[in-house]
């Protein structure tokens, strides 16, 4: 998050103070934009996996302290909820196979994480959500007692002052009321992350928003939550509402702070952090003391801590980065895509995001003109309900725009632009192959994570739901475990 958090109550000369801050780092980055060949370089590729622990009867274990107590590796870290943990892949080249890289590094990891669970009688699962959740495992109880998860909770609950109401609609529809943030904890997710030049922000940025439904349909893995059948996607939904500060009798014109977005962005990246700083009150008012517009001026690259402290309580499924390493860059962070199954699955998932965004963005402002923003955030959210078999909108230019047309058809018609878009940041052709080749197995088979999820639970439809979901959790345990693709299960 940027800043060092030790506490969870703050003072409201604290939030102002905070405020003051936030404004500078924002006219620094402004300038630090405008310098010359600031943040050129070559496209790398890094990701986040975070994964669910489980006990021996498939629900969830609350001991990611101890399952951290004994690990040396720096790259694995807590999350929200104790049956919570987070691996953080070494960044990559995107030329030659940095899925391949990927790939290996992370199959090790879990091959590790899940022997340390063994010791205290758990085991790894990487999926969208843990289908055996059960209310009581999302009270506050169940938090990561840590100071920055408990200034989190702490801020948004100050902002909202009322109970979190989750509400979601679906085959089994839910309603469920939370003191806390900690439901958000149910999502376990594979953030994908995208180093682009600063003058190309602005079209690859637009390029994944307009794709993001594409990569959300072929990777959908969370139908099921609290035992409901709910959206193939669940997770959306669940996020967006879990963390919400708005208090929706009196401020449901606020933006979520799980957004999809508010618009196409036209020019720069400079955009996106001042809707940030300009539509959302600060959360966790921590600050630092570093003069950065002086240090932008003297020629400086500036940590802009309160700046990257203050996006990391905004959870834009596309989420522009700021990072000071390396002599400073710009990052897109693709957060949509859920945990999952396995290590290829989740390299073929990204490949095909990251090929697309790259791919169509040199078409994008033909595009963007046919295609008003509204309709990319309905496809957003069709593609969560739905996956492969929702009917989505796309643009053209050669008719009337836009056309309708299913998940599915779209997504093969689009398996030759990430094709190209994986070419040009140099990743080889046998990659390339392999990667996209088990999307269109997907596509060709109807064959998603969330699917099989389904189809298994039809299979146990005369057992009573907590033993099928049980069921389904060991059956998932145990065709990830051989780390074929989920189309081979």
């Amino acid at each position: 998050m940027g800043l060092s958090i030790d506490r969870s109550t703050f003072t409201e000369e604290e939030y102002a103070h905070a405020a003051t801050r936030l404004r500078e780092n924002l006219a620094a980055l402004d300038l630090l934009l405008d310098r010359p060949g600031f943040g050129v370089g070559d496209f790398s590729l890094g990701a986040e996996l975070e994964m669910s622990i489980v006990g021996p009867d498939a629900e969830a274990l609350p001991v990611n302290t101890d399952i951290l107590a004994m690990s040396d590796d720096p790259n694995l870290t807590f999350e929200l909820d104790r049956f919570n943990l987070e691996y953080n892949l070494s960044p990559v080249p995107a030329a030659g196979k940095p899925f391949t890289a990927m790939q290996t590094e992370l199959t090790s990891a879990l091959d590790t994480v899940d022997k340390l669970a063994a010791r205290v009688d758990g085991r790894i699962i990487s999926i969208g959500i843990l289908p055996t959740l059960q209310m009581e495992q999302l009270r506050s109880a169940w938090m990561t007692d840590l100071p920055r998860y408990h200034a989190l909770a702490a801020g948004i609950k100050r902002m909202r002052r009322e109970r979190i109401h989750i509400q979601i609609d679906g085959d089994e529809p839910l309603e469920a009321d939370f003191g806390t943030c900690t439901a958000e904890g149910a999502n376990t997710s594979f953030q994908v992350h995208l180093r682009v030049d600063p003058d190309r922000f602005a079209d690859c940025y637009n390029a994944a928003q307009l794709t993001t439904p594409l990569a959300l349909a072929v990777a959908a893995n969370s139908p099921y939550l609290m035992g409901h059948s709910l959206w193939d996607e669940t997770r959306i939904a669940l996020f967006k509402q879990a963390v919400d500060t708005r208090r929706h009798r009196h401020e449901w014109r606020r933006m979520a702070r799980v957004p999809f977005g508010h618009g196409w962005v036209r020019n720069s990246a400079i955009e996106l952090f001042a809707e940030s700083c300009h539509l959302y009150p600060i959360l966790i008012p921590v600050t630092g003391d570093d003069d950065h517009l002086s240090l932008v001026r003297e020629g400086g690259v500036p940590t802009l801590s309160e700046l990257r402290l203050h996006q990391g309580t905004i959870w834009n499924w596309n989420r522009p980065v700021y990072d000071p390493a390396d002599g400073g860059h710009l990052r897109i962070e693709l957060r949509s895509l859920p945990s999952g199954p396995t290590p290829v699955d989740l390299m073929a998932a990204a490949a095909f995001h990251v090929g697309l965004t790259v791919g169509l963005s040199h078409r994008i402002n033909e595009l963007l003109p046919a295609f008003p923003f509204r309709y990319a955030d309905y496809n957003f959210y069709r593609a969560a309900q739905r996956s492969i078999d929702a009917e989505l909108l796309w643009p053209t230019t050669d008719t009337t725009s836009p056309r309708e047309v299913t998940a599915a058809a779209l997504c093969i018609e689009m398996l030759p632009v990430a094709d190209s878009g994986l070419k040009e940041i140099g990743v080889d052709s046998d990659e390339r192959q392999r990667l996209l080749g088990l999307i269109a197995d997907r596509l060709e088979s109807h064959r998603t994570p969330a699917s099989w999820q389904r189809d298994f639970m039809k299979s146990v439809a005369n057992v009573p739901r907590n033993e099928a979901l049980r069921r389904l959790v060991e059956a998932y345990l145990d065709n990830a475990a051989t780390r074929r693709p989920v189309t081979e299960w």
